[in-house]
This record gives C-alpha cells, sequence and structure tokens, in this order.
C-alpha cells in the first residue's frame, strides 16, 4: 500500500510539474504577444511622427520657397541701389582724384 500511495504522490507531483509548465508556457505566449502588440503600436506611432514632421518640413519648404522670388527681388533691387550709389559718389569725386594724381606726378621733389 505504501508503494500505492508513494506511486500516487509521484504521479500527482508529475501532474503539478506538467500543470506548472503550461502556465509557464501560457504566460510565456501572453508576454510574447504583447511585446509583439507593444511593437506594432510603437512602429505605428513613429510612422504618424514622421508623417507629422515630415508634413511640417515640407510645409516650411514651400513657405520659403514662395519667399525666394522675393528675395531675389529684393537682392537686385538692393544691388542695383548700392551700384548707383558707387557710380554716383565714383563720378562726384573722381574730378578731386584726377587733380590729386597730376599733382603728385608733376611735381618734382629734390
Amino acid at each position: 500500500m505504501a508503494a500505492n500511495r508513494s506511486q500516487g504522490g509521484i504521479q500527482l507531483l508529475l501532474s503539478a510539474e506538467q500543470d506548472a509548465q503550461s502556465i509557464v508556457n501560457a504566460a510565456r505566449n501572453a508576454k510574447m504577444a504583447r511585446l509583439k502588440q507593444a511593437k506594432e503600436e510603437a512602429e505605428k506611432e513613429v510612422a504618424q511622427f514622421r508623417a507629422q514632421i515630415e508634413a511640417e518640413f515640407q510645409r516650411k519648404v514651400a513657405e520659403t520657397s514662395g519667399d525666394s522670388g522675393a528675395n531675389v527681388k529684393r537682392l537686385e533691387e538692393e544691388t542695383e541701389s548700392k551700384i548707383h550709389h558707387l557710380k554716383s559718389e565714383s563720378a562726384r569725386i573722381s574730378h578731386d582724384v584726377v587733380h590729386m594724381l597730376l599733382r603728385h606726378v608733376t611735381t618734382v621733389k629734390h
């Protein structure tokens, strides 16, 4: 009888071990499924964020591109204004510069 009782106790332990292994495997599978789900959710969030940032970047590029024509026109106007100013200044002082050069060239030093 003791052998039957011992045999029954071993069977009970083996059954409990199998049950525990099933519980551990189920928990492991649930963990892996949750990790996979979390990864998919994170990838989805990253894709949405990337799309949002890309849209904002494209909007800023479009805004600055529209202004480039205005910037080119403004720079051309500034350049023309500076060229006109330099020409008028050179015309204003050229007579004095020519006289100064002639004076220095024709003056003889001993």
